[in-house]
């Protein structure tokens, strides 16, 4: 899971993160963060994704976020991104979360999986991204 993480959004700064994160995600004591991978039948990881407290944006109000989306480019369009969507959804409803948040700079994907634009974050290195809110009722 590590890796797969790290091949997809991590670079030899960043890898530690993702290493820490993950190692520690495992024995938390509370509900966030959670990990999720898609597993193709011949067992090879093809998509994952995260359910966490904050996605390093300024946003910290907002609570819980989608993060680290990625798909293996042979697996996409194939519905993989929507049934991790949809997982992390019911998860985080099942949390006791209304909504469900995400920061991004992609236009129109988010929107065909039920989220919407409420407005501008900024992450600690000075990006800015747009945030997006999914009702979970």
């Amino acid at each position: 899971m590590i890796q797969f993480f790290q091949n997809h959004w991590g670079s030899p700064e960043s890898n530690p993160v993702y290493t820490d994160a993950l190692t520690h995600s495992v024995a938390s004591s509370g509900p966030l963060p959670q990990w999720y991978l898609a597993v193709s039948a011949d067992n090879r990881v093809v998509g994952g994704c995260g359910l966490i407290p904050n996605d390093f944006i300024s946003r910290m109000d907002l609570m819980p976020w989608l993060c680290a989306l990625f798909v293996e480019r042979d697996f996409r369009q194939q519905g993989v991104s929507r049934q991790l969507i949809d997982r992390v959804a019911v998860d985080a409803q099942r949390l006791g979360f209304a909504d469900l948040y995400l920061g991004t700079d992609l236009l129109g994907f988010y929107e065909q999986q039920a989220f919407h634009y409420i407005g501008d974050g900024y992450q600690p290195w000075g990006a800015k991204l747009r945030i997006y809110e999914r009702h979970l009722s």
